[in-house]
């Protein structure tokens, strides 16, 4: 298998392929004081998460206060200027405009009165100061500008239109008119209050978020993603198509530390896209195979992205239920890419890696075994009742462990026992015990260090690098969500929520009144009918919404509009969380903006908007599988209406309909299909999308003659001549 770029080669390709790393080139000395700034940032979030949190609006404060700062520094105001490298001037201290510099101090002081106020809050919330007002008329108006620098205008376009309605809501028509309300009570709402910018959104960042972007960064560098790209070699690169497979394979693991679509498709991609190119694949279909694949890492556990820390918060529930959850989807969302890869490879006679190109297991377990053992910690401490900040934070440690110890398998090994003896008990709760595990470890890295000096130097400037390249990372999410709390706070300020999804259920009963009136003997009632075609609406509207603003914040913004529409059906809030969060994943590989398929493109040297469309078509199981466990909520399994007859009758089904979508997709089932057979596949598909007795055998009558035909085709090929 071809040699894994470096890390710094991985930064390089991250920042040209995604708007959200074109980080400013500044001079080193100013390079020195924003990287003293970051690595500050994480190692106060690392210190919160293993010896305490702050008080919750001092925790949050603080964090902001960081981030919107930082973003003044790192991004620049127009993304042409991020690549010129400009001298210190009076009018540029460092490299950077000195109006820069004032924003990043103005918004990082602003940000800094909420908890500086905060015993006095009680009784300045709904009586604001003249202080308070223009505190938060600067943090309001700077974090928007930041959130624009880092991520683009799609969200804070979306935060201005809300501010706009909650302001001028008397002059808005029908349903959506409202009293209105004036600047001062605005920013009162938004900026004084916990239901909106210093709210649940940028909370779950400051506690959660953070410190799981900062583990994936560490174990990326210390050789966790090397390790997973070799197992998914060694166990898929042999088969028909192997390095689309390995892309799949490698995606799915490589996913369960990096929450980050785009990170995950250079990462993987550098290796798998050239060789699928090698292969025979299209370029186009290289690219979408690898970045439809990337887009998993999103909701594959244990990590998932940001949003189920969100669902943690928004549903008050454990953080190992989301993640039980989140099992059989995430297998769906890759099984759904496997088969297409498959059929694909099948019809055109791809081989696959030979002994040379594919690495042997027992090799890579070798070379990288030790990698796995943070991870291990992380999830043991995870499902034995602890915080997830914990977790991370142990998880963290156990990175720098095994990436500055000289011994590192010793180091691994010691480090997995200690952790799996001391998780399940309530050792790790005893004051002091962090503290000593955490010195523990430090001496072993001090002690690899010092004897072996010229490599031990190189592990910690790659520590530190990761520390400051995860800040780097996550202080675009963290913009976001304090953005979004803004769109929120309108939402509770104005209850523009309820009116919309009054409108959805209401248009969506009218559709299901006329197709029934229509086709009469479809096997489901207005009820059910109805319940579609909001979840049809619901959907369109996430990838609409996805396709400018990112995942997390697309998830927000979904759950406070949309889920109360779903609710009003009756839908589980598990179930309606996880329908809203696959839908807005999917705007990473669905055009006009999908970041991910593009940075596939880029890579393949492909056609942008071709890979686009390839990779919605290969994302096929993220669009039916939220259906299909609306319908049968036990499929997520931490559910209260489970039984194990609706699971495995509803996964059988959902199993069938991707597979047979799949085949009609790609032209190929156990032989070559024609037209005629692809349309019949693709029609039999849809009544399966239910998972109920009737539409599932609705869909096996309509497909039967295909699979008969094709079951005789197949015999046929393989009889001896």
């Amino acid at each position: 298998m071809a040699n894994q770029p470096s890390a710094a080669e991985l930064a390089r390709l991250e920042e040209e392929l995604d708007p959200e790393m074109a980080f400013r080139k500044v001079p080193h000395g100013t390079a020195l004081i924003i990287g003293g700034l970051l690595l500050a940032l994480s190692a106060f979030h690392y210190y919160t998460a293993g010896f305490g949190l702050l008080r919750e609006t001092t925790h949050r404060g603080i964090h902001l206060a960081f981030v919107l700062g930082l973003i003044f520094l790192v991004f620049s105001a127009r993304k042409s200027d991020a690549r010129t490298v400009h001298a210190s001037t009076f009018w540029r201290p460092g490299g950077v405009p000195l109006y820069d510099w004032i924003c990043a101090a103005a918004v990082a002081v602003a940000s800094l009165y909420v908890p500086y106020i905060f015993e006095d809050l009680v009784f300045r919330v709904g009586n604001p100061s003249t202080l308070d007002v223009v505190m938060g008329t600067i943090t309001i108006v700077l974090m928007i500008e930041a959130t624009r620098r880092a991520i683009g205008w799609g969200l804070p376009l979306i935060a201005l239109f809300a501010m706009i309605y909650a302001i001028f809501g008397p002059w808005f028509p029908g349903i959506f008119l409202h009293p209105g309300a004036t600047w001062s009570v605005l920013v009162n709402h938004l900026y004084l209050t916990s239901q909106g910018v210093y709210g649940v959104a940028l909370g779950v960042v400051a506690t959660y978020v953070f410190h799981f972007v900062l583990f994936g960064v560490l174990a990326t560098r210390i050789g966790l993603g090397r390790l997973f790209l070799g197992v998914a070699a060694a166990v898929a690169g042999r088969f028909a198509g192997g390095p689309a497979k390995v892309s799949i394979f490698g995606s799915a693991l490589f996913g369960m530390i990096s929450g980050s679509s785009v990170a995950n498709t250079v990462t993987v991609g550098s290796l798998t896209i050239p060789m699928m190119i090698r292969l025979g694949y299209q370029r186009h279909f290289a690219a979408a195979v690898e970045s439809t694949a990337a887009t998993g890492g999103q909701i594959t556990p244990p990590i998932m992205g940001a949003a189920a820390f969100l669902m943690v918060e928004f549903l008050n529930l454990p953080y190992a239920t989301i993640v039980i959850a989140a099992v059989i989807p995430a297998f769906m969302h890759f099984f759904g890419v496997l088969m297409q890869v498959h059929f694909e490879a099948r019809r055109n006679g791809m081989r696959g890696m030979t002994d040379a190109e594919a690495p042997k297991l027992k090799e890579v377990f070798a070379r990288d075994w030790p990698t796995i053992a943070p991870l291990f910690g992380l999830i043991v401490v995870l499902f034995t009742g602890y915080t997830p900040y914990l977790a991370a934070f142990w998880g963290i440690t156990g990175c720098m462990l095994v990436g500055l110890a000289h011994y590192r398998a010793a180091s691994a090994l010691a480090f997995a026992l200690a952790i799996g003896i001391a998780a399940p008990t309530e050792f790790l709760r005893v004051p002091g015990v962090n503290a000593a595990f955490t010195l523990a470890a430090f001496a072993v890295m001090a002690h690899g260090v010092l004897l072996k000096s010229a490599e031990g130097r190189k592990r910690v400037n790659d520590m530190v690098d990761a520390f400051i390249l995860g800040a780097k990372y996550a202080i675009g999410v963290g913009a976001a969500a304090a953005t979004v709390g803004i769109i929120v706070g309108v939402v509770t300020l104005t209850g523009v929520g309820f009116k919309i999804s009054w409108i959805v259920t209401s248009l969506a009963d009218q559709w299901a009144k006329g197709v029934l009136d229509l086709v009469p003997f479809l096997p489901f009632d207005v009820k059910t009918a109805t319940l579609f075609f909001t979840l049809l609406l619901t959907g369109i509207v996430c990838i609409l919404l996805g396709c400018g603003v990112p995942t997390t914040a697309n998830y927000i913004i979904m759950v406070t509009v949309a889920a109360p529409a779903l609710g009003m059906l009756g839908v589980n809030p598990l179930v309606a969380h996880f329908f809203v969060f696959y839908y807005g994943v999917l705007a990473d590989v669905t055009p006009p903006v999908a970041i991910a398929a593009y940075a596939g493109a880029s890579m393949a040297g492909a056609d942008p908007f071709k890979t686009g469309n390839t990779a919605f078509r290969l994302a096929l199981g993220k669009v039916l599988v939220p259906f299909v466990f609306v319908f049968s909520p036990s499929m997520l399994i931490m559910v209260p209406s489970f039984t194990w007859t609706e699971l495995i009758g509803s996964t059988a089904a959902c199993l069938a309909s991707i597979t047979l979508l799949s085949a009609a997709f790609s032209g190929w089932l156990l032989a070559p299909l024609a037209m005629w057979e692809r349309l019949i596949l693709g029609i039999a598909a849809l009544p399966l999308i239910l998972a109920m007795p009737m539409s599932v055998a609705l869909g096996l009558v309509i497909a039967a003659p295909v699979l008969l035909r094709q079951a005789l085709a197949r015999k046929a090929a393989v009889a001896p001549a």
